[in-house]
């Protein structure tokens, strides 16, 4: 368990936290929100022991293993691989101590040792740790390189996973999907939904949260305030406290009203069939969540150019990728695009399969290999990219950004331009220099907006962006007015803001006729059979007896599993059941009309519904278990019938 009583702490002359109280007990998963500079990380070294706490108690469960995730990676000249298996220091020692023992011809305590290198699950500790650094995005013959060889963004991966890697009671993730593209955050939401210890996550991805998190910790006015459920029940919750709440309705209805007009004028717009459905229901639910969403210092809009051309802009048989000395690498081939006005398109595609690079050549920042790159007349391009933040002037402020942009502009338009952005008051005049990652984003996309582009070009502009600014985003792009093309892992603003999707895989750029489910579905396909051509191929080496020895030894251990799962099955189902008893027995209690209308059994009608909350909350959890129980049997007997082939 871990508690918080009347925590007081303060960093510099910022109050981040003043009689903060907080109780997570074993088990739970709790995303940890709140605006940037609202002491998230801060809260983490509280439990560290890196900060102490100016006033109150910090209670942990005693004996807990504890796995962090540092924010800065050295680079070493050693393997990935080992970097990972580094990060189990029991077993390092463990094999360490086995050396000694060897060299000095001690067979008793070499065999004391290998029994407990098996206890620390050590003899399957490489490929445990392969699979970890696969499923976040590396190959096979990515492994034995050097962690120094790799950029910052994949070093930081190799340091997720070493963090995964850890034994641990108690899980602390600090923003670990920010260096990750949609495939690896998909493979790192099952295995976080997967894990048996207390996780604590910040993040600010909603989808994210949703999937992953059971309770909400938002860090608000110096507080620390618990919610049950993930992030779009904090967000109902949340949303049903500020309307009760008399001084905000004028403004919660002011913003309603703008946010159901926005629907009415975009939902329209859909056209694709699979897509339009999911932004459709997108849009309808961002009339739920705006008033969640009525205090945010974020609000700005994104207007397009005054004048446009049909087409905008045509790639014709064109080659894509990178001349070097060592010649021609080509990452996409015989790309025909053809950007309309209006036209909203997200891009999907594995690791490396080069959505990066079909925005840099429609941008005209790298040049074509091959084919033609035409843009019409009145082409006028809005381009983010993470590479962009480092090109900010770090001694001038965004003001002074602002204005080179546009030197006629007066001083208060500029003001009060970036103050939708978040720089108000003395804040647009701060140099750039001592911003952090989210202020230099913020900033980015400011002058992006502030140029009036026809053709919005957005390759993760979320990374670093904390959850008010992302919706802010997304709010505003779902009523830019001209041609968007995005990549993101964010698919909450994927979902919001494009009609089509397009998929980048192998060497091609398609249309993809689906959503992101579909998409989720053609990932699992592609990776099945990646695995069954590697099998077919390592048993091309095999004579055919060992070969099915070994196959029929592998399918009776992966039968043995599934007994395991089918108690876990069994157990979620029964526990389903008797949830959705209890529910309808509350619900029958319900049913009395007499319970409404008679003024004494006014306490009895408020437990009753409190109870069929309760209840219904309950039935929801059963039931996740028991899908989750139930999806996981699927694909160990999916697996059974492969092996068994």
């Amino acid at each position: 368990m871990i508690a918080l009583r009347q925590v007081a702490l303060q960093r510099g002359t910022q109050t981040l936290l003043n009689g903060a109280d907080l109780t997570l007990h074993n088990g739970v998963k709790a995303g940890i929100i709140g605006a940037n500079g609202a002491g998230k990380s801060s809260l983490f070294k509280l439990l560290l022991g890196e900060l102490g706490p100016d006033q109150g108690d910090i209670e942990m469960s005693g004996g807990q293993r504890v796995a962090h995730m540092a924010q800065e990676v050295e680079a070493l000249d050693r393997p990935i691989i080992e970097y990972v298996l580094d990060g189990d220091s029991a077993l390092r020692q463990a094999q360490a101590e086995l050396a000694a023992a060897r060299q000095g011809g001690d067979a008793h305590r070499e065999a004391e040792l290998h029994g407990l290198i098996e206890t620390l699950d050590g003899y399957s500790a490489e490929s445990r740790a392969a699979q970890l650094l696969v499923g976040l995005g590396f190959v096979q013959a990515n492994l034995s390189q050097p962690l120094s060889s790799f950029s910052g963004g994949w070093r930081m991966r190799v340091n997720l996973a070493r963090t995964l890697f850890m034994p641990s009671d108690l899980l602390l993730l600090d923003e670990p999907t920010n260096h990750l593209d949609l495939d690896a955050l998909l493979w790192l939401e099952n295995w976080l939904t997967r894990y048996p210890g207390t996780l604590l996550l910040i993040s600010h991805d909603r989808d994210f949260l949703d999937a992953v998190c059971d309770h909400i910790v938002h860090m608000h006015h110096q507080t620390l305030e618990l919610y049950r459920g993930n992030y779009s029940r904090f967000e109902r919750t949340r949303a049903e406290k500020l309307a009760l709440q008399q001084a905000q309705a004028a403004k919660q209805q002011a913003r309603r009203e703008e946010i159901e007009r926005f629907v009415a004028r975009f939902k329209a717009k859909a056209t694709k069939a699979r897509q339009a459905q999911s932004r459709v229901k997108m849009l309808e639910r961002m009339e739920e969540i705006a008033v969640a969403h009525v205090d945010s210092p974020f609000h700005f809009s994104l207007p397009a150019a005054d004048k446009t051309s049909h087409p905008l802009l045509v790639l014709d048989e064109a080659r894509l990728g990178y001349r070097g000395e060592a010649g021609e690498t080509v990452q996409l081939d015989r790309v025909d695009i053809t950007l309309l006005p209006g036209s909203r398109i997200g891009l999907l595609g594995p690791n490396g399969a080069g959505k990066s690079t079909l925005i840099k050549s429609l941008t005209g920042e790298l040049a074509l290999l091959a084919g033609k790159r035409v843009p019409g007349e009145h082409l006028a391009i809005g381009y983010f990219a993470q590479h962009q933040l480092e090109g900010l002037d770090v001694t001038a402020t965004p003001f002074v950004h602002v204005q080179r942009l546009s030197p006629t502009a007066s001083d208060q338009e500029i003001r009060n331009f970036l103050g939708g952005f978040g720089f108000k008051g003395d804040d647009a005049f701060a140099t750039v220099e001592n911003f952090s990652g989210g202020e230099k984003a913020r900033l980015a996309l400011s002058l992006v907006a502030w140029q009036k582009p026809n053709l919005l070009l957005l390759d993760e502009p979320t990374n670093h962006l904390d959850l008010e600014m992302r919706e802010a985003l997304t709010q505003a792009l779902s009523a830019f007015e001209g041609t968007v093309i995005l990549v993101s892992h964010d698919r909450h603003l994927l979902r919001a803001t494009v009609d089509e999707f397009w998929r980048v895989a192998d060497h091609r750029v398609e249309p993809f006729d689906g959503d992101l489910d579909d998409y989720r579905a053609w990932l699992k396909t592609r990776l099945e059979e990646s695995r069954r051509e590697e099998r077919s191929e390592k048993s091309m080496g095999q004579s055919p007896s060992v070969d099915r020895k070994a196959m029929r030894q592998a399918a009776a251990q992966l039968r043995e599993k599934l007994r395991p799962q089918k108690k876990a099955r069994d157990q979620a189902e029964k526990a389903m059941e008797t949830a959705q008893a209890a529910l309808s027995k509350v619900e029958e209690r319900l049913a009395d009309a007499a319970l409404y209308t008679d003024p004494a059994r006014k306490a009895e009608l408020t437990e009753a519904l409190a109870e069929q909350a309760r209840e219904k909350e309950r039935v929801e959890s059963a039931e996740q278990q028991w899908l989750a129980a139930e999806e996981a049997l699927e694909a160990m007997e999916a697996e059974i019938l492969e092996s068994e082939r």
